[in-house]
């Protein structure tokens, strides 16, 4: 399956790395947080691991460490603006609940 970045997702990646002028895409991962156990992780890789597993998508590359693919097979991440708030969303199929507060999830 793997990971999936929308349109909107990629161009904000895009730009970030831009501003940043350096990195070779983004690493997607998962820790232990919150009140549902887990929360994603997002990072800007300037060195793949060799244990990733890459994915690109929009011409981005996403780079997610094996601990965490398996939390994470499927997910489709967006960037959305909601009024003055704008972020990045995620559609993941192994999610099963999340918490009150949308900061953490369960598989």
């Amino acid at each position: 399956m793997g990971i999936a970045l929308t349109e909107a997702a990629a161009t904000h990646v895009k730009q970030q790395l831009q501003q940043r002028q350096s990195g070779l895409g983004i690493r997607l991962g998962v820790k232990t947080t919150g009140c549902s156990g887990l929360a994603y992780v997002l990072e800007f890789v300037d060195q793949p691991d060799p244990q990733d597993t890459h994915f690109e998508s929009f011409g981005i590359d996403v780079y997610v460490d094996p601990k965490s693919l398996a939390f994470l097979d499927g997910t489709q991440m967006d960037y959305v603006k909601q009024g003055l708030n704008e972020g990045f969303e995620f559609t993941n199929p192994n999610t099963k609940g999340e918490c009150g507060c949308g900061e953490s999830f369960t598989v």
